[in-house]
């Protein structure tokens, strides 16, 4: 007989735990996105098994969270015991010794069965900084019902050029159908994500081999009139101040035909407690144009513990627990298995998995394929597909981000952005250092 998941969930937390820490409270910072809150939720069963532990939860918007976190994690301020991360920053902030490193953790916790790729990005000449809650790569997300009655076939593979066309043809704003959803909320992680993988597929890239920026180049100018157009065109109202959670309502309640954004939201698409239009969703392989090189993104929301945390010991349970492969078994027990959080562990992947959850071969495939240290068609220096893996880029990402969601709203034209963007990032490199 197996065990059940209570018993697992406790002989985790027994080993995990082997000594008292006295009445401790963590601080855990995370995002406002679904599955996070699903881990607040499902903590309950966490501080029951840890009546010595207690847990207060800052639960922030995207752009929000990384701005407080890395004001807090630079100043060594010790707001926070847990920090909810990506790949950016557990590279960068490890290196620093800001965070500490992810060692002994118990033989339960199975570290091998975390893909490769995903330890590598968190890790820093081989010590992990960050343990991954869910893994995500970007894909295609579209309505079946709509593409059927419009006479329409998605390719398995198609491109940004027959999205547009696609989106054109599927537009009806009397009805408040939009044919194209895409991020446009300023931010290195919001509005960039997206724009810079688009922009990869076009033939572009951030630098050059000499780290000088390339947005004076006829690559960035066609990808970023294809974005631009497109959006004005077959794109809802208002899309600069939309982000991942905004274009998921918007999927969700019918008014989306094509959605290109994380596979993370494959789970909450097709669920009907919170989407209208569950049992319409198809999902393919993000698009590509002259190039697939870059083309879907490589993200893990991690959590990790900075060196400023008091409770250091209590946070490592912990986020142990809430990254364990027992983690995953409550979520699936109590919401179903196609909620588990994805993208990290091999075992997820089962075929009970992958029979359940429609989307979770595109993402695996997806994920396998990414490479961020060979993110674009043309050679470049740095590492990340969807950002560039030095300090500066927080910073100039997020610039860049409000001059094109400018260009977005007709604030500026598209050729102003980007001559603007090449200045901005020619300055604040050259401030830096670059080339070093």
């Amino acid at each position: 007989m197996k065990p059940s998941v209570k018993a697992l969930l406790v002989s985790t937390c027994m080993t995990l735990s082997s000594v008292s820490f006295g009445a401790q409270t963590l601080t855990i910072a995370t995002v406002n996105n679904s599955d996070m809150i699903r881990m607040q939720k499902l903590s309950k069963t966490f501080e029951a098994e840890h009546p010595d532990i207690k847990l207060n939860w800052v639960v922030l918007e995207e752009n929000v969270l990384r701005q407080r976190l890395t004001t807090d994690i630079a100043t060594q301020g010790g707001q926070f015991d847990v920090l909810t991360i990506g790949m950016y920053e557990a590279a960068l902030w490890g290196a620093k010794g800001w965070l500490e490193p992810m060692k002994d953790l118990p033989a339960a916790y199975d570290l091998e069965d975390i893909f490769p790729s995903v330890r590598d990005g968190l890790s820093v000449k081989g010590s992990l900084y960050a343990l991954p809650f869910y893994a995500e790569s970007s894909i295609t997300y579209y309505r079946t019902d709509l593409f059927k009655d419009a006479g329409l076939t998605m390719p398995e593979h198609p491109t940004w050029t027959q999205i547009g066309e696609f989106a054109e043809k599927l537009t009806d704003k009397t009805k408040e159908q939009y044919g194209l959803c895409l991020r446009g909320k300023a931010g290195w992680g919001e509005n960039m994500a997206l724009i810079t993988t688009l922009a990869n597929g076009f033939g572009a890239r951030w630098f050059d081999e000499k780290w000088q920026p390339q947005f004076n180049g006829p690559e960035w100018k066609d990808a970023l009139n294809f974005y631009v157009d497109n959006m004005k065109k077959s794109g809802p109202p208002g899309a600069s101040s939309n982000g991942f959670n905004e274009n998921l309502a918007l999927f969700n309640s019918g008014k989306c035909a094509v959605w290109v954004d994380a596979s993370v939201a494959g789970s909450f698409v097709t669920d009907k407690t919170q989407s209208k239009v569950a049992d319409h969703v198809g999902f393919t392989f993000a698009p590509h144009e002259k190039t697939e090189k870059g083309t879907s993104w490589m993200y893990s929301w991690s959590l990790a513990i900075p060196t400023s945390s008091k409770a250091k010991d209590a946070a490592k349970v912990f986020t142990t627990w809430a990254t364990s492969k027992e983690y995953g078994q409550l979520v699936a027990k109590t919401d179903g298995i196609a909620n588990v959080p994805p993208g990290t562990r091999t075992s997820t992947y089962s075929d009970e998995y992958m029979k359940a959850a429609p989307f979770a071969k595109v993402t695996l495939e997806s994920l396998k394929v990414a490479d961020p240290k060979a993110p674009t068609l043309k050679p470049v220096p740095y590492i990340g597909i969807q950002l560039v893996t030095i300090p500066e880029f927080q910073a100039i990402g997020t610039q860049v981000g409000k001059f094109f969601s400018g260009a977005l709203t007709g604030q500026q034209t598209v050729d102003q952005a980007l001559t603007a963007a090449q200045s901005t990032t020619e300055r604040e490199m050259k401030r830096a250092g670059y080339p070093k």
